[in-house]
């Protein structure tokens, strides 16, 4: 049995720390170019199309662009954590876990199965 001791939780929660900030960053990024992607066309069209000019409000247009941005954040951050986790629990695997092209096959698996 083995025993957890206090650096090593230190040491996983400072990484997962780390891991959060690098995902909120990720996220922002994608939600300010989302913001500014579907902010231009949005505002454009209310501007040039009558039927968009009729029944697209200020309320409705902030919805549409909120809804982009906040779409982008939530994505772009949930693939940066699990591309971390994956990246860090393939690091901290045993030695003959990490080999994972087939023997038999004759040819390794295709890169996108890989960490």
């Amino acid at each position: 049995m083995s025993t957890v001791t206090r650096a090593h939780l230190e040491q996983k929660l400072a990484l997962a720390k780390r891991c959060s900030r690098e995902a909120t960053l990720a996220g922002a990024k994608a939600a300010a170019v989302a913001t500014i992607a579907s902010a231009v066309p949005t505002l454009a069209s209310v501007r040039m199309l009558p039927w968009a000019k009729a029944n697209i409000n200020p309320t409705g247009q902030a919805l549409i662009i909120c809804t982009a941005a906040g779409m982008a954040y939530f994505v772009a951050a949930d693939k940066k954590i699990l591309s971390l986790a994956r990246k860090h629990s393939f690091e901290g695997a045993p030695e003959h876990l990490k080999n994972t092209s087939f023997q038999g096959a004759g040819r390794p698996h295709p890169t996108f199965f890989r960490p």
